[in-house]
């Protein structure tokens, strides 16, 4: 699937939606973290979003997800955000795990879930190129957004020792 590019949008949607500035000047989006679904389906991989060009590390592979809203749980964040982004329903997951990078003013969770019910990702914002399932052992081929690709090997030998 691919969507003709299109500008960000105008201003912040939610409170949540501001850039947060770290001490060494790298920027992070989320004033109150960010959290990311991966889901997996044993019978198709990974869905991994092609960012658009326009966003932070665009045009690079990653897990649909964004900002966190205050007193938003990861969990709730990643599958809100899946479905704006993806079409990923809430009721087609279960979860498996979550980890966290803390960088002390900012934190990022990979929500881990398995897909129960097989389902059609589909583009549902500018924020997507495409949507693709990826077999696991060809994720590390594509070009994968930095965060992504520094958490990539972890999470695919925790997801090799917890779906079977």
């Amino acid at each position: 699937m691919t969507q003709q590019q299109a500008p960000p949008p105008l201003g912040p949607r939610d409170p949540a939606d501001a850039w947060v500035t770290g001490p060494d000047g790298r920027r992070f989006w989320g004033r109150f973290g960010a959290a990311g679904l991966l889901a997996i389906d044993p019978a198709r991989g990974i869905l991994l979003q092609h960012r658009a060009t326009w966003s932070h590390f665009g045009d690079t592979w990653g897990l649909p997800g964004g900002a966190r809203h205050e007193h938003e749980s990861a969990y709730d964040a990643a599958l809100r955000e899946a479905e704006e982004e993806a079409g990923v329903p809430a009721d087609a997951v279960r979860p498996l795990f979550e980890t966290v990078l803390d960088l002390g003013f900012w934190s990022y969770t990979t929500v881990a879930v398995t897909v129960e019910h097989p389902f059609e990702a589909r583009i549902a914002d500018l924020e997507s190129q495409a949507l693709r399932w990826v077999p696991t052992a060809d994720v590390g081929s594509l070009p994968l957004h930095p965060g992504f690709a520094a958490a990539w090997p972890a999470l695919h030998e925790r997801l090799s020792r917890e779906v079977p």
